[in-house]
């Protein structure tokens, strides 16, 4: 059973959980106040809930810390992101304040105020004018641009993350409900084989195997193509692997080599058979330039997709054009989404785009299933009646 202390002019409460005494202020000098705090204590004990003296006493900066430490330890590549975000742009509006304190409406002000965001265009300065006199200048702002839906949603992600963590820690009961912005960033973009083909050929010679890889698997071009190892290639049971843990879900993929890929595989060996041979060195990578690791090729593929007549492209349509190709030929859906590394059937369906060719190649099947191709329908007359 719980007690009742007065210490000077404030009420403190003590209780017990698992044999271990607490003790606890209410901060009030009312005894009802105390035992209030007291019965909430007991019936959070009761249902199992973590309670200490430190429940709702966590402040942003310690929720910081244990945001970081939680990126740092499961080694996410984002951590720099993140920390980028934290210290920018939420340190400055939350910090300095206990995390019971921060409302949903706290939160919804702090989203006004990123889309209202301005910058310094030029700091204020004063000067001396021909007749001496000293002249001010304001300093003038303007507002900031690229402060987008996704960018506040990626921050609002790291204040989630500090209420999550503090709740599974005890130093929290509860959080409040934090709204997220509807993104519209969904890219489109693909490539039909006439404009790859074309792409390639104003490629650089030493990553045009990267982009043919990249159009046949699907694969992330700069996590798991470029650091992709000979170790990882099979040439005696077809097949390419990557290992877990160095793909973005953590599971290790198998992809088959299909005839073209191991056309490429083949090719690629025997220039690196052959680099080898001629420098005497171990080359470990599939893809690289005269022997070492290719880290980009962004400028040049920028380059090579404006010559070719299909500007704006990105490197990551490469996946949405292998999602496609899959879906054309016919393949389950749960097979090419083992084959690409998706886990969920909506982020699948997202790559898999349909274009005017599509649909046009949809109609012709419809027409033909029908029987309303041009020619095979008699136009019907409209009967006559009899006199």
């Amino acid at each position: 059973m719980g007690q009742l202390k007065r210490r000077g002019q404030t009420w403190w409460i003590r209780y017990y959980r698992n044999g271990r005494r607490f003790e606890e202020s209410s901060g009030s000098k009312k005894e009802s106040d105390a035992k209030s705090l007291l019965r909430l204590r007991e019936g959070d004990i009761e249902r199992g809930v973590a309670v200490t003296p430190k429940v709702g006493r966590i402040r942003f900066d310690e929720a910081v810390k244990d945001v970081i430490n939680d990126y740092r330890t499961n080694r996410k590549r984002s951590l720099d992101d993140v920390e980028r975000r934290i210290e920018k742009h939420l340190t400055p509006f939350f910090g300095n304040r206990r995390m019971t304190s921060i409302t949903t409406a706290d939160i919804r002000e702090y989203i006004d105020s990123r889309q209202k965001a301005t910058t310094v265009a030029r700091k204020a300065f004063t000067f001396t004018a021909r007749d001496g006199t000293p002249r001010h200048v304001p300093e003038q702002r303007r507002t900031v641009a690229g402060v987008s839906n996704g960018e506040i949603n990626r921050e609002l992600t790291a204040l989630k993350r500090m209420f999550n963590l503090a709740i599974q820690a005890g130093k929290l009961l509860q959080k409040p409900h934090i709204p997220f912005l509807k993104e519209d960033n969904v890219r489109v973009g693909f490539f039909e084989r006439e404009q790859f083909l074309s792409v390639l050929q104003r490629l650089p010679e030493p990553v045009r195997p990267v982009a043919t890889f990249a159009y046949i698997t699907g694969w992330r071009i700069d996590s798991e193509v470029l650091s992709l190892e000979w170790r990882q290639v099979d040439f005696g049971a077809g097949e390419v692997r990557l290992d877990p843990g160095r793909t973005k879900n953590g599971e290790g993929r198998t992809f088959p080599m299909t005839r073209d890929l191991r056309e490429l595989l083949d090719h690629q060996r025997a220039i690196t058979e052959n680099l080898q041979r001629r420098k005497k060195v171990v080359c470990r990578s599939v893809f690289h330039r005269a022997g070492q690791p290719i880290k980009s090729f962004r400028v040049a593929f920028r380059s090579a997709c404006t010559e070719a007549g299909c500007p704006g492209r990105v490197l990551h349509d490469f996946r949405r054009t292998a999602v496609r190709n899959f879906v054309r030929a016919g393949i389950p859906e749960r097979v090419a989404m083992q084959m690409t590394g998706h886990k969920t059937r909506s982020v699948f369906e997202r790559y898999n785009i349909v274009s005017a060719g599509d649909l046009r190649e949809a109609a012709k099947r419809l027409d033909a299933a029908t029987g309303t191709i041009s020619g095979t329908i008699e136009q019907i007359q409209p009967a006559r009646s009899k006199v």
